[in-house]
């Protein structure tokens, strides 16, 4: 489905108090404080076992196969840093916003204010193509409006992002920490001082591992492998949730349970891909209720399924491979008008 199709008329609108009762009274939005300990300690683990890989290997090439096992953690570090900022794992605004500080500026080097702020945007009004902002036109376009504006080598690059989609994913991680610094050098953002410490002890930590385990080469190669598979893994994961999928008419839009279901996508797989992908795989639950722990989201899947049937609303799931041609499929028909 393009990002211009409009769903058909048809499913009832409300519902969304009485859906959220039931999720409610199944406990669903319970806290899960064990799964968030043990996930984070794993992958705390997983990161001192990597520092101490660099730490043994020094100076030898064969530590840059830790590089994309970096990545991996980095991208799993994202994970439980947006569980965090949504509350998921504790319903408080200040330990939410300790953990998430402490997981995304010391430990991954992105900015949690400007992320959180982006992220609200896009959960308020998804695929709005004026108020949310991972639709906007940048370097790829998911609108053939959009597209229809798009001159000289912005233009070139649409005609053929079905193509260029994935090695732009490359730079997508060196793109989240350039707008993290750039957000903390801003003034307006909240605990900016704090955040910009916090990403100063990551980039100097960081650094520092990195020049004295490494090569100056070798230190390049990996800082390239690390963050180009950090991209890819974050692109790949959140892309399949909304890309293609419609813009709303008004009426459509001002209901909150047809605009998080209709412009949502499921992935299917069970626990290995909702492992992989950090729960993102359920996004209309996820977008339905922000704030569930992700160990309830497989329950909350049957109970939406069901809800969404009986009132007629289109709730849409496919597998892994079939969300991402329809991704392609999308990206390559926004393109299509410039290449004639």
């Amino acid at each position: 489905m393009s990002v211009e199709t409009h769903p058909e008329a048809g499913p009832r609108p409300g519902g969304y108090a009485e859906l959220a009762a039931e999720i409610r009274r199944l406990g669903l939005m319970d806290r899960q404080p064990v799964f968030y300990t043990g996930l984070l300690t794993a992958i705390l683990v997983a990161l001192t076992a990597c520092v101490s890989g660099l730490l043994l290997l020094r100076e030898s090439w064969w530590a840059l196969l830790l590089a994309p096992v970096l990545g991996l953690l980095s991208a799993q570090l994202g994970f439980y840093g947006h569980d965090a900022t949504h509350r998921q794992i504790s319903r408080r605004e200040r330990p939410s916003r300790l953990l998430a500080m402490a997981v995304a500026n010391l430990l991954n080097g992105l900015s949690y204010g400007w992320w959180l702020d982006k992220h609200n945007a896009h959960h308020a009004h998804p695929n709005d193509l004026e108020s949310d902002p991972d639709v906007y036109a940048g370097a790829v376009v998911f609108d053939r409006g959009q597209a229809s504006v798009r001159r000289g080598f912005a233009g070139w690059v649409t005609r053929y992002q079905v193509w260029l989609y994935l090695p732009m994913l490359t730079l997508e991680g060196l793109n989240l920490h350039y707008s993290s610094v750039r957000a903390v050098l801003r003034p307006g953002l909240r605990h900016r001082r704090t955040e910009a410490a916090l990403l100063a002890l990551h980039l100097t930590g960081y650094v520092a591992l990195l020049a004295t385990t490494l090569t100056w080469p070798q230190a390049l190669a990996f800082f390239a492998v690390h963050q180009a598979v950090f991209g890819v893994y974050l692109g790949c994961s959140f892309a399949p949730g909304h890309k293609g999928m419609p813009v709303l008419e008004p009426e459509q839009a001002a209901d909150p349970l047809l605009r998080q279901v209709l412009t949502s996508r499921n992935v299917r797989g069970g626990r290995l891909v909702s492992i992989a992908m950090g729960g993102l795989n359920y996004q209309i639950e996820h977008h339905l209720f922000p704030s569930m722990p992700r160990p309830s989201l497989p329950r909350a899947q049957r109970v939406v399924r069901r809800f969404c049937a009986e009132r007629g609303v289109s709730y849409e799931e496919a597998s892994i491979v079939a969300t991402y041609l329809a991704v392609a499929r999308h990206l390559d028909a926004v393109g299509e008008d410039l290449r004639h």
